[in-house]
């Protein structure tokens, strides 16, 4: 904070350029990333389940959290090379070294906004990004039930299949006014053994599937005899299983904070999936490496950008994508073996920065002793 209040004319002027392309870069690498990524995953959840449009474009922008935390640390390091090449390229850098100005105290500033974007990455990941995260989860499961709702139609027949396209279930309701139901029959055949049946006056639809009061069910075996009849007060028929499934088994515990974590980092969940309690391990300590990813891209960026003179273009946009490059393909591979507990959570989340702030620290300390 009190850097902050005394910043010099260098200071300003060097901070309102790394923003300003700062600014730039958070906008190109979300797009980017909405582009290939979540685009292709709006238009498989719209084909697959019936999504619609409108909720799907909410789903998106509940996810754009969780993309704009991934692209901070990308675009302080594309600001962050961009600038520094280009005070070589315009010879500034010269001219500050001639007035007795280091490679250290010029990136001083670049340091001190990393830090802050560092502090602003962990905090969106930590408050913003599980709420919304469980909020997306939340509404597809909500989506695949409305769509199924026969609203305004008599005599209407739906059903339900199963994998290997195998009926699941077979509805029929007499008529649906304001997503409430009257008269409904449902023929169950998930069950190998036998069959049900389930006979209701009035439903309704809820987020899980739809709800059924003083309902009557019953059960006959494949052979076609009688083996039960019961009343049920109030029954939910899930429609949102195979998509919960799915989403369960992709979820890595986005939807958790740090402190949601730490019990699955020490074991309180053993009853768990080991793959599923590895990527809930892996997770808790990426909330930390993520955050730290800003600095570590930072100590790299600098002495990458520094060029000899002789270089008379810019190559911080090609220095940024092969860093960029370099991580991710580093990151991929310790997430797999984490995943694996082939090394540890702690190794496969911090690994990325360890081998790029490694390297950044010695390149750093070179460029600063000889210039």
């Amino acid at each position: 904070m009190n850097y902050l209040k005394n910043l010099t004319i260098l200071d300003k002027y060097i901070l309102k350029q790394i923003i300003e392309v700062f600014i730039l870069g958070v906008v190109v690498f979300t797009s980017i990333i909405f582009a290939s990524d979540t685009f292709i995953s709006l238009i498989k959840q719209i084909s697959e389940f019936g999504m619609p449009l409108n909720i799907a474009l909410m789903i998106i922008l509940l996810n754009l959290p969780s993309v704009i935390v991934m692209t901070i640390p990308m675009s302080v390091l594309f600001s962050t090379v961009m600038n520094v090449n280009k005070l070589c390229l315009q010879s500034e850098i010269t001219v500050m070294k001639a007035c007795g100005i280091s490679i250290k105290r010029i990136a001083k500033p670049i340091f001190a906004f990393s830090i802050l974007m560092a502090f602003l990455t962990f905090f969106i990941n930590e408050t913003i990004v599980p709420i919304t995260a469980s909020q997306s989860k939340t509404l597809a499961l909500y989506a695949l039930v409305q769509r199924n709702i026969p609203e305004g139609k008599r005599n209407f027949t739906m059903k339900e299949l199963k994998e290997g396209n195998y009926l699941k279930r077979l509805f029929y309701v007499e008529k649906c006014e304001d997503k409430l139901f009257a008269n409904v029959s449902i023929l169950d055949l998930s069950d190998l053994d036998k069959i049900q049946i389930l006979q209701a006056k009035t439903g309704t639809s809820v987020v899980k599937g739809w709800q059924f009061n003083n309902a009557s069910v019953y059960t006959i075996s494949r052979s076609g005899k009688s083996l039960n009849t019961s009343w049920i007060e109030k029954t939910i028929v899930d429609f949102g299983s195979d998509i919960q499934a799915q989403l369960e088994k992709k979820n890595d515990g986005s939807d958790f904070n740090f402190i949601q974590l730490i019990p699955y980092l020490f074991g309180q969940h053993s009853e768990m999936n080991i793959q599923t309690l590895a990527k809930y391990q892996v997770r808790f300590w990426e909330k930390i490496a993520l955050p730290i990813t800003t600095i570590v891209f930072v100590l790299l960026g600098i002495p990458l950008a520094i060029t000899p003179p002789r270089v008379r273009h810019n190559r911080g946009f090609l220095f940024s994508i092969g860093i960029i490059f370099f991580y991710y393909v580093v990151r991929a591979f310790s997430m797999s073996l984490g995943y694996n507990y082939t090394i540890t959570p702690f190794l496969a989340a911090n690994l990325p920065n360890i081998v790029l702030g490694a390297a950044g620290y010695y390149m750093y300390k070179k460029k600063s002793e000889n210039i």
